[in-house]
This record gives structure tokens, sequence and C-alpha cells, in this order.
């Protein structure tokens, strides 16, 4: 039994979802996801795990197909909607995915692969009224599959189960105090846990409201705010730099409007990315509120937050989030004293189950002992949490998004000018890290920025393109020819 979807009829007539000027109560999301879930049957008992892929905007429609995906005992698997083609394929190809379901206005985007007949495209206005016997879904059963990069190449899937779900949201409506009468914003993608897990599950588990914007627009978000309903935000730093650098263009009688708003939240918070103080204080002129600063990953959800009550020390993460325990360690998963930093390692029934058919690369991410290595490295210090950074430099943070260097270098490489690159982070305020790639052209070649540009977006997300470039003989190298990181990072 799915207790988030079992706590949902309890909140039948309360309003669930906002989404493109409609408002959905809880009852219509139950008989809508049900609907979905029995054409998915399509008279089968059971999906028994099948993938079910789908491709839409951030709205109602996601939600009810998760729901319904969930309830036929399928696997869901959100795609990226700015992603490309390829990167989308990827994830058809790696989940087996049996169903992928789309809205119109991605049809264009998908269409090259409809006469793939590995998979079932269906549109999503294409559902009809179905009726059946759900099945009885199990909590231990696989739930979501979330890709996310690493060092070693190609995205991996991450799987959760339902029960590592429930913990994630359970420590976080606890933690954080979430109640009926909240009403969130969200304004985040809808293929990571901060959208999915943080907002919308956490605001659904309790019987609040989602308020859904389909994009990101500074304007649109202040316009929500001064009506008075929403009274919790979450976002990334990159959007709260946004939010400040609209909110100085604003009339001064605008800005008071939007700033006495903002006064009445209840909670702010930030992630995915390290947030700035200058951003932090910045926004707390602006709006009277501290955010709040949390730490997770796509394997764990949250695992660590800042106090919802008590005080919030800038640049610190805070303490474990209920029944989740986190050690620090050393190369060698020896547990370091305070005031020493190591490694974050977590345990937790947070923690997800497996990386997508990759037994090897799941092992490699455990301790022997079980404890979950995620590559960050903190010091625990003044009675918490201090989180210093990656302990991998081909792993950059930009606007909330964890982007691979690697798979960055292997598309430049492809371009017929090429040959060779080097992609490191750099810091900056708004993004976290900016992009920067390096680039070593073929003798005799130079190469025009802009239709290099045009080339890269035809083959990466459009967060995964460089906004720094620099290339040929001013480029450091090492005694072997070749560019290294940390050549790159002192360049830079």
């Amino acid at each position: 039994m799915i207790n988030l979807i079992e706590k949902a009829k309890n909140h039948k007539q309360r309003v669930a979802i906002k989404s493109n000027d409609q408002s959905y109560t809880y009852d219509s999301l139950l008989k809508s996801s049900r609907k979905i879930a029995n054409q998915l049957l399509r008279g089968r008992a059971d999906l028994d795990e099948e993938r079910i892929a789908f491709l839409v905007a951030p709205s109602y429609d996601y939600v009810r197909l998760q729901w319904g995906i969930w309830r036929a005992g399928g696997i869901a698997v959100p795609l990226c909607t700015k992603h490309p083609l390829p990167s989308i394929q990827y994830v058809l190809d790696d989940t087996q995915a049996e169903t992928v379901i789309y809205s119109e206005e991605y049809e264009s985007l998908l269409s090259p692969l409809f006469d793939n007949t590995k998979h079932q495209f269906l549109r999503l206005k294409a559902f009809t009224d179905q009726s059946g016997i759900l099945p009885d879904v199990d909590l231990s059963r696989r739930a979501m599959i979330l890709y996310t990069s690493g060092t070693t190449g190609n995205p991996k899937g991450v799987v959760s189960t339902h029960q590592n779900i429930e913990c994630q949201i359970t420590s976080l409506t606890s933690s954080w105090e979430w109640e009926q009468n909240d009403h969130i914003l969200n304004v985040l993608p809808m293929h990571h846990v901060h959208g999915i897990v943080n907002v919308t599950l956490c605001a659904l588990w309790s019987g609040a409201c989602c308020e859904f914007l389909s994009k990101f627009d500074s304007q649109a978000v202040f316009n929500v705010f001064t009506k008075g309903d929403v009274n919790l935000f979450m976002a990334v730093p990159t959007i709260y730099f946004k939010l400040i650098a609209h909110w100085n263009d604003l009339p001064q009688e605008e800005q008071i409007a939007v700033s006495e708003a903002l006064k009445h939240f209840r909670l702010m918070v930030s992630g995915s990315a390290a947030l700035p103080v200058s951003v932090l204080e910045t926004w707390r002129s602006i709006s009277g509120q501290t955010l709040l600063e949390r730490y997770g990953m796509t394997e764990m959800g949250m695992a660590i937050s800042n106090s919802y009550r008590g005080t919030r020390n800038s640049g610190f993460i805070g303490l474990p989030l209920a029944n989740v325990t986190i050690r620090l360690a050393n190369e060698n998963d020896v547990i370091v004293d305070e005031g020493i930093s190591g490694e974050i390692q977590v345990k937790g029934p947070n923690i997800f189950k497996e990386y997508w058919q990759k037994p090897e690369a799941t092992k490699n991410t455990f301790t022997g002992d079980g404890w979950f290595k995620t590559g960050d490295i903190a010091v625990f210090e003044n009675g918490n949490y201090r989180i210093l950074g990656r302990n991998s430099v081909d792993i950059i943070k930009s606007g909330g998004y964890k982007i691979s260097a690697l798979e960055i270098e292997e598309v430049l490489r492809k371009h017929p000018k090429v040959k060779e690159c080097g992609v490191v982070g750099i810091p900056d305020d708004e993004w976290g890290e900016i992009i920067g790639a390096s680039l070593i052209l073929e003798d005799g070649n130079s190469i025009d920025l802009d239709k290099l540009k045009d080339w890269l977006k035809e083959r990466l997300p459009l967060y995964q393109l460089p906004r720094k470039y620099i290339y040929q003989d001013d480029l450091p190298r090492n005694v072997m020819g070749k560019v290294t990181k940390n050549d790159l990072k002192k360049f830079f």
C-alpha cells in the first residue's frame, strides 16, 4: 500500500494542485491517476516494475501521471523537458522503458523516435476513461529512476523504492513542520528530488497545496507571492539571485509590496548548490527571511538540514534529519575527529536501492559496513556540519544542476576542429559555478565560438553549455602535452 496515495483520501475536497490557472482537488487527483493506472495496465493485473517514462511540463498532468504509474505497479521515469533528443534516448534505452507518455508540446522533439519498436509512445490526450482493479503495491518495490551525472561518463539511474521516498518525505515534513494549510510555489525542474520530493510530494503528503509555474519567470513569481496565498518557497541559489536582480529593477512601490508579502512566509529554503553569503544577506534584507540551507543528493533525498526554529548560520548545513545517521570519514573509511574534514557518509532508510543495472557502481558507492559514500567533504564544528566541497573536481554544480565535466568533454571532442579539451567549474555568485571549456584545436584551425555554441546546443542540455572558452596557444600544458584540471583551475 502506497501511504502517500492512501493519505490523499483524507483530504478529498482540499485543493492539491494549482497549475495553468486551474485548481485540482485531491479527489480529482485520485480519480484521474486511477484512470491512468488502468489504461497502463490494459487488462494486466500488475505492471511488475515496468519502466514508464514521461515527458510533460511541471503541472497537474505530471503528478497524475506519476501517481498513475505508481498505482499500476510501474517505475516512474520522469524525463527532463530541457534535454536534447540524444539525452532522452539514452534514458529510454538504459531503462528499457516499455511506454513513453508525452504532452503535445513535446511531440516534435520525440517524433524521430516513434519508429523505435522498443518503446510505445502515447500522447497524454489519448488517455481515455478506464476502470478495473489496481494491484496492491508494497513499499519495498522500486518506484522511481532519476538520472544523475557522475565521474564515470554516462549518467547513472538512481533507483528509489516507495519506502525510500516515504522516508525522504517524512524526515522533511516532521523537521520542517509541514501542515495541511501550507501552500507552496514550485518553479523547480521535475526530474530532480528537489522539485519532486522536497516540494511536491511533501505538500501532498501533508494535505497542502502545491502550485506550479511551468517555467521560471521572476515577475510571475512575485505576482503569485503578492496574492498572499503562498507561505513556503524552495529554490536553488541561482533563482534567488535572479529574484534579487528583478526586485532591484522594480519601482519602489512594487518593491515594498513584494517585501511585505515575503515577510509573511513561514519558511524559505535554498539548496542543490552552495548559497553565497551575499545572496543570503541580500535576500534577508529584502524579505525578512533567513534562508534555510540543507544538504542532500539524488541517492538519498535530504540528509542534513539547518534548524527550522533555531539559529541558521551561513556556510553551515546543520544536523542530520530524522532517521538519518551521518559520519565523517577519511579515505580509509575511518571516522575523523571533530574539527577534521572528512567525507560525508550516510545510513538510513532514505538511501536509494541501487544504480539501475550497474551492480559494480552500486557496490563501490557503499563501504563494507553499509555506509553510503557521498563524495562530499565536510567538517563538524560549533555543533553543526559545514560543507567544504566535492571530493571530485569532475562534478560541477551550476544553477542547482550537478553536471559531469567528463560528459561535456566527450561531446566537445567530437567536434572536427577540437583536438583536446578540458572542462572545469569556475566560481560564480549567480550560478554557484559556471562551466569553463578550454580547447586545443587541430593544427591550423580556428573556431567561431558562436557556431560552436550552436553546435553544442544540439548535443547538450542548455544548462551544460560552457559560458567561458579559451583555446589554442594560450592554454597551459603539462610536460606530457595534456591539459590538467589543476592547470585549468589556476589559469581561469
